[in-house]
């Protein structure tokens, strides 16, 4: 664990030394959604690979680029891509970026991933903020040695996702027209897709969406003491009873189409950032 320490606090000084000012939030975007690093005044980018100890991105349309800069009043860092359980990372390595992203001061994640749908009152399209998760990746990037200067040995998750945050988003959609549902999120490990019998089984558990990301930054940011907001773009709605082949490239195609209101929402989201920050 002190070697993990130790690129840590490398990897946020090569930043400190090299960023033209220090986020307040960092956005995480996920499959088909990369697009929306073109509402960012950027001030600094880098491929993930060119900083210490970054884990590299492999999905598909994850360009695994670190963008750094501003919206309206809000400063930014931006992943364009993240990292799977999947990919073969631990959890503790794909989390990695948020434990930098604490060390720079960080106070605000925000996360966005394209989703399954399994809420049949859905539809392909829409944009879900999350109320609560399930975690079934069976690894927590807690488990081992706590760093007591990083967050608590048991951090509670009663309230992951902050209510004023999701008030603000619920907020700035009704003022810009644009229809959010809400809902409960679950985390597989992936990479394949559900079968029939799985998405009746998570119907069951109480989840309204499901993708192989975002939980794990989720319970490291709330150990780190940030407040989080995640949001999933839902691609596809499968009914368990009449059940539909599910082929990433259709996953891609439908957060796509839904890319041009979410970028609307998250620009007005950030460019209010000073109301909202001082309410929650």
């Amino acid at each position: 664990m002190d070697r993990y320490v130790a690129q840590v606090d490398e990897a946020v000084a090569f930043l400190r030394a090299r960023l033209p000012v220090l986020p307040d939030i960092c956005l995480m975007l996920g499959t088909g959604l990369g697009g929306l690093a073109g509402a960012l005044d950027v001030g600094w980018e880098s491929g993930y690979g060119e900083i210490p100890y970054f884990p590299v991105s492999t999905a598909p349309e994850h360009a695994g680029r670190l963008l750094v800069g501003r919206i309206g009043n809000a400063t930014l860092a931006l992943f364009q891509g993240r990292f799977h359980f999947y990919e073969g990372y631990s959890t503790r390595r794909l989390t990695f970026p948020l434990r930098v992203m604490a060390g720079l001061g960080v106070r605000i994640m925000i996360g966005v991933n394209a989703a399954g749908g399994l809420n049949l009152d859905f539809s392909s399209g829409d944009i879900m903020v999350i109320r609560d998760h399930i975690n079934l990746i069976p690894e927590n990037p807690l488990r081992g040695p706590n760093v007591d200067t990083w967050g608590p040995r048991f951090p509670d998750m009663s309230a992951a996702y902050a209510p004023g945050l999701r008030r603000a988003i619920h907020a700035v959609g009704a003022s810009k027209g644009i229809s959010l549902r809400e809902g409960v999120f679950v985390a597989v490990p992936g990479p394949s897709l559900e079968t029939p019998a799985e998405t009746r089984f998570l119907r069951l558990m109480g989840a309204d969406a499901v993708a192989m990301s975002l939980v794990p930054e989720v319970i490291v940011a709330v150990h780190a003491g940030m407040r989080c907001l995640g949001i999933s773009v839902i691609a596809n709605v499968n009914d368990p009873e009449d059940f539909r082949p599910i082929m990433i490239e259709d996953v891609v195609a439908q957060a796509k189409k839904a890319e041009g209101r979410l970028e609307r929402l998250l620009v007005a989201f950030l460019e209010d950032f000073p109301t909202w920050n001082e309410q929650i």
